[in-house]
């Protein structure tokens, strides 16, 4: 499993540095807005080539402003985008939709009343620091629409969880040069874990969306 889960990540990892190579700056934004959509695209990945990109000169500068703030921006405002789009699902689907379409992931009344209790106890700091978390910092955005969190709350503190998480990814980059998928072992843990769990709810929810066409066609 480990070997298919590495072979997943090279072809990943491949793909990300053609489209940053390719187009810069938008592809930066591009691959971070499909991370804010839960795609299984790493930040690691993205924000540490475009570090070392800006380090060589293998991304421009534009007048007085850096490379690297560049880098930080496009990754920055890419995530924001597709955190907010992830947020909006669970804003308006909330929890009718949830009900109606939470039985294919496993979801219940129950869960998204403990999900809803917790976001107004903890949100503000959880959408924060979990933003600085590898594979779950993603993973918040729709419950917060589904609790109903202030948008301009939950962009705040989007925006600022994930400007200092960027910013690390991107010194880390100018720091390693051209060693930078060397700062991919700290990650690694986590990049397998977060892609292994993307692949067997796939699997899951087609066994679950197949075996419920045939107890309609029986019944």
């Amino acid at each position: 499993m480990t070997s298919f889960i590495t072979g997943i990540l090279d072809v990943i990892i491949s793909d990300i540095i053609l489209i940053i190579q390719t187009i810069g700056y938008p592809g930066i934004f591009f691959l971070m807005l499909l991370e804010g959509l839960l795609l299984p695209v790493p930040s690691e990945v993205v924000m540490a080539f475009g570090g070392y990109l800006a380090l060589t000169g293998g991304l421009p500068s534009f007048g007085p402003v850096p490379a690297y703030i560049l880098v930080i921006t496009a990754g920055t405002l890419g995530n924001l985008a597709g955190s907010s789009i992830a947020y909006a699902i669970g804003y308006y689907g909330g929890e009718p939709g949830i009900l109606k379409f939470g039985k294919y992931v496993g979801l219940d009344e129950n869960s998204i009343r403990i999900t809803h209790k917790w976001f107004m106890k903890y949100g503000k700091i959880s959408v924060f620091l979990t933003r600085m978390t590898p594979i779950f910092r993603t993973f918040i955005s729709i419950p917060a629409g589904i609790a109903r969190m202030k948008f301009s709350t939950f962009a705040i503190y989007t925006l600022i969880g994930t400007i200092i998480w960027d910013s690390i990814l991107v010194y880390l980059g100018f720091i390693f040069g051209s060693n930078w998928k060397n700062i991919l072992g700290a990650f690694n843990d986590y990049t397998y874990a977060g892609v292994a769990a993307f692949i067997l709810v796939l699997i899951y929810l087609y066994y679950r969306h197949k075996n419920g066409k045939k107890q309609k066609v029986v019944n």
